[in-house]
């Protein structure tokens, strides 16, 4: 007999601490579901994810987003990568213009002949060159010599990816005091990355006294600039009253725009807010749409979701087969749930078994 159907809401997911590089680094993770509810209240979440040290100029589109691997570029390599921070000096123009096509072995020519000559913005660039590997071996110590040389000039793209190196002890050893000057310096200089990373540093009160005001502030700078993880994190603040006043709307807002850009956990997070209508207008369908994309990007927290609304049909016309499918594929990645453990256990072999191929296929293994 068919249970009957229990009108619940998303809970958002738990947040836990972790460090990454040497900068705190906040992961989202799933909490257990326990109690027959399929939807706990919301779990008081901890802010969000860091973002990784990002370089003076953006490198070749890299394999993860979650873990930086620098590997070495030919030459020849014609593929476009993409447009870095424009250089104040048009004459290093040439270098830039090389970099953004590929060939970082005619960067790096072009940028050490400016930088001898003392050009701030190629000493900036060829420590983006030797600190990823880009046409030629990777050096940190080169890289750090050629940022501080840059910093030293003022540029702040330098003094934020010198600050980063010290913070994640490339070369060590580690300085976190002397890389929170340096992005302390970079975002003054209206750095947005750096004002978040610092903001970190005041959230994770290991240099600094923890902040949690200060840690807005930066957020702030950062977010009205458009970097999503600072937009995430500040929308973070306003949802549970941490460093400002609780603000369910601006939490959303930001939500929102950092989802615009891609920001996973964003995206995950105000799918949550429309479905329950926290802070914005309820629009389920909207709310099961954006789950669906974060699903198919491998969000563990968004396919149990998923699965909840389709099995349960939540917003959307019951069907158990998909969504037992999203709670096998959501399971195999950490985040179990025990309510549709027993659920899927009563279901019919035939269907329980489509779920499990339809699984299998997702991973590739049928």
């Amino acid at each position: 007999m068919t249970a009957p159907r229990r009108h619940m809401r998303f809970a958002v997911p738990a947040r836990c601490l972790a460090t990454a590089l040497c900068v705190v680094a906040l992961a989202a993770d799933a909490a257990a579901q326990t109690g027959p509810n399929p939807f706990p209240e919301p779990i008081q979440s901890a802010p969000p994810p860091a973002a990784k040290a990002k370089p003076a100029v953006k490198p070749a589109p890299k394999p993860s987003p979650k873990k930086e691997t620098a590997k070495p570029a030919p030459a020849t390599q014609t593929k476009t990568a993409p447009a870095p921070q424009a250089p104040d000096n048009p004459n290093a123009d040439l270098a830039y213009g090389a970099y953004q096509q590929g060939l970082y072995r005619t960067a790096f020519n072009i940028a050490m002949k400016r930088a001898q000559e003392g050009d701030p913005k190629s000493m900036t660039l060829l420590g983006e060159l030797y600190s990823n590997a880009l046409g030629i071996k990777r050096d940190d110590v080169n890289a750090a010599q050629w940022y501080k040389q840059a910093a030293d000039r003022g540029d702040r793209e330098a003094m934020f990816a010198l600050g980063m190196m010290k913070i994640g002890g490339r070369p060590p050893p580690v300085n976190r005091e002397e890389g929170a000057r340096l992005l302390a310096s970079a975002a003054k200089l209206g750095k947005p990355a750096a004002a978040y990373n610092l903001g970190l540093l005041y959230l994770e009160g290991q240099i600094f006294p923890q902040d949690l005001k200060r840690a807005a502030e930066l957020f702030r700078q950062a977010a009205d600039a458009g970097n999503p993880e600072a937009q995430y994190a500040l929308a973070t603040f306003y949802k549970e009253g941490r460093g400002v006043e609780k603000n369910p709307s601006e939490a959303a807002r930001l939500m929102r725009a950092a989802a615009m850009v891609d920001n996973l956990d964003a995206e995950v997070e105000y799918a949550i807010a429309l479905f329950n209508g926290n802070g914005t207008p309820k629009d389920v369908a909207t709310a099961l749409a954006l789950l669906n994309r974060a699903a198919r990007q491998n969000s563990p927290i968004a396919q149990n979701r998923l699965a909840r609304a389709l099995i349960d049909g939540l917003g959307t016309p019951v069907d158990k087969v998909q969504g037992f499918k999203w709670h096998l594929i959501a399971k195999t990645a950490g985040n179990g749930d025990p309510d549709l453990d027993a659920q899927f256990a009563q279901l019919p072999p035939i269907e329980k078994a489509k779920a499990e191929d339809l699984a299998k296929k997702w991973f590739g293994t049928k």
